[in-house]
């Protein structure tokens, strides 16, 4: 009876050893969504060294150093995907935001010399593919940031609206809100966030635009409001968990709160490319180093160096509190 009892754990231990390989994540993107982001590094590389001409590599290598903040190869990355398809239309978008991104981070002669590049990317994706709202929305923000002599103007960024407003109304709605705030044109700001977020099918993140507005302008009460409807609209399956912890964390307010939507976040399992596991991880690793708590939040810390470990802010941070 004993040897057949210990049988049918050594069958029953075989299917589940079987059934975790067969879970475990086998390509790039799959470890990305798992937060395993060393490991899809590691398997993207390989995978470029042995396909030197898949676009769709350099794509996702593009998106992971951009999220890393590693804007030299994020930028190097969506180069060499455009080169290899110069008519996808998602390529130039993000060889727009890398860019884009390594321009402000750089000198100011340096950051001006790129702009051209920048510009030329986001027009580039809008011709490709002009139903794209990300690509208009993103190509509306750079006429809104730059200055006209380096081809930007809220003209321009008025008439990406007026074409979006029929494909994406919400979209619409917030490149208008953008233009009325930096105009100091508040109620009508006001407005528009709240017109993006009645005319969106799924308003979390059009919520938390409105908070956004609300904690720039400290009003912190209908912040929050904002934020709790932003999360109450949320399934669970996008970023909208974690951009609410941050705006709570940003704005000093209800700590506990941005904590319990993190964890919950991260007990998804699965997480959105635009906030890994380890952004989760090291925002919670901010909010108890805010309260006082260097032990949590060196853990925090640790845990997602443990998944990014050329993570820069959160190696620095661990430095701060665990010295």
């Amino acid at each position: 009876m004993r040897f057949r009892f210990l049988l049918v754990l050594a069958l029953l231990f075989g299917v589940l050893t079987a059934l975790s390989v067969a879970a475990e994540p086998a390509s790039p993107a799959e470890l990305l969504s798992v937060g395993r982001v060393d490991d899809a590094l590691r398997a993207l590389h390989d995978h470029v060294q042995a396909a030197p001409t898949d676009a769709q590599a350099y794509n996702l290598l593009t998106r992971t150093y951009f999220y890393m903040g590693r804007w030299e190869e994020a930028a190097a990355a969506a180069e060499r995907a455009v080169a290899l398809e110069p008519s996808a239309s998602d390529y130039q978008l993000w060889l727009g935001r890398a860019v884009g991104e390594k321009a402000a981070h750089a000198n100011f002669v340096t950051a001006v010399r790129m702009v051209p590049r920048i510009r030329g990317a986001f027009e580039r994706a809008v011709q490709l593919d002009g139903s794209s709202a990300a690509a208009r929305t993103d190509l509306a923000e750079f006429y809104m940031e730059a200055p006209s002599f380096l081809g930007g103007g809220k003209d321009k960024a008025l008439a990406q609206a007026e074409m979006l407003a029929s494909q994406d109304e919400a979209a619409a709605h917030w490149i208008k809100a953008r233009l009325a705030e930096r105009g100091k044109q508040f109620d009508t700001a006001e407005r528009e966030y709240r017109a993006a977020i009645a005319a969106s099918l799924h308003p979390g993140g059009r919520w938390l635009d409105l908070a956004g507005f609300y904690r720039t302008h400290e009003r912190f009460d209908q912040m929050e409001d904002s934020v709790n409807k932003a999360v109450a609209e949320d399934i669970w399956q996008s970023t909208v968990p974690y951009e609410a912890a941050m705006l709570l964390f940003q704005a000093g307010r209800n700590f506990p709160g941005a904590i319990a939507l993190l964890q919950k976040y991260l007990a998804n399992g699965s997480q959105p490319e635009a906030a890994p596991a380890y952004h989760a991880h090291y925002l919670l690793g901010q909010i108890f180093e805010k309260q006082g708590n260097r032990q949590a939040s060196a853990a925090e810390y640790r845990t997602a160096l443990s998944l990014a470990r050329e993570f820069d802010p959160a190696r620095t941070a661990l430095q701060r509190v665990a010295p």
